[in-house]
């Protein structure tokens, strides 16, 4: 199987070159991502928990689904294709804020991306697949502002960040 491979951007979101995955969390290089959060007519954020078997944040709770663009792939793209790879669906999406952060991981391995959310609606139950995800679960927003609080360890950091910072925007622009 050919190594996936991130694309590096400057702080502008330009293009500067591809490295292998696990190389550029390595070297804490500074890549493109997308994070998806697909919400239900009742308002609640369909929710994944990341397989054991993940290189980095097995088990923990964070957003429907997250990834990285291939080179020559647009945000959309990626999100839907990731969704259906992850999730078993695809729906339609949309782009809402991107923003620069760094997560270090206790095993040596650092999320330094520049993340793009995308938003989407979906009302039915995914079709998981389990060498990704290992559990799913429908939440209200309130309720998962105060589960991170409850229980911030059971949550990916760049999830907590999102939320944290994007919470307002996310809930008003679902």
């Amino acid at each position: 199987m050919k190594e996936e491979k991130v694309i590096l951007v400057n702080e502008k979101d330009e293009q500067i070159g591809l490295m292998p995955k696990l190389e550029a969390h390595e070297k804490a290089v500074l890549h493109r991502a997308f994070s998806v959060f697909i919400f239900n007519d009742k308002n609640e954020l369909l929710l994944q928990q990341r397989a054991l078997t993940k290189y980095h944040s097995p088990s923990l709770w964070t957003n429907t689904c997250c990834s990285h663009q291939r080179d020559g792939e647009s945000n959309i793209e990626a999100g839907k294709r990731r969704l259906k790879e992850e999730m078993g669906f695809v729906t339609e999406l949309k782009e809402s804020i991107s923003f620069i952060y760094k997560a270090p991981f206790d095993n040596g391995l650092t999320e330094h991306e520049y993340d793009h959310v995308l938003l989407g609606n979906y009302n039915e139950e995914p079709v998981i697949n389990e060498t990704e995800v290992a559990s799913w679960k429908w939440m209200l927003l309130n309720d998962v502002k105060a589960d991170i609080k409850m229980n911030p360890k059971i949550y990916t950091e760049w999830f907590k960040i999102i939320f944290s910072k994007f919470y307002q925007f996310i809930n008003i622009n679902k």
